[in-house]
């Protein structure tokens, strides 16, 4: 026969805080283990690391990723097309040359 529970003690004890999470919510933001393979190209490499960014973020917060590697992509290029290249290819030999004979 139990006897009389003391005072105080007549509730289980529960931690302060909140719920823990379940694992398997589908909301959370998951990582899409998208493989990225280097470019060999520092600068686009970067940008591309960037993309990991998004693995830990709500899918409304993937735009503004996105656009800033986008962006650094873009700013990559433009920097590419900019920087002088070597000397093409010598012109071809015209058979309208003058000094034939």
């Amino acid at each position: 026969m139990a006897g009389p529970e003391p005072e105080g003690e007549s509730e289980p004890q529960t931690e302060a805080g909140p719920a823990p999470e379940p694992e398997d919510d589908p909301a959370a933001p998951a990582p899409l283990h998208v493989p990225r393979t280097p470019t060999g190209n520092a600068e686009a490499d970067a940008q591309l690391d960037r993309l990991a960014d998004v693995d830990h973020l709500a899918t409304d917060g993937h735009v503004q990723v996105y656009e800033d590697v986008h962006r650094g992509l873009r700013d990559a290029l433009t920097a590419l097309d900019a920087r002088p290249g070597p000397p093409g290819p010598p012109a071809p030999y015209s058979s309208n040359d003058s000094n034939r004979s």
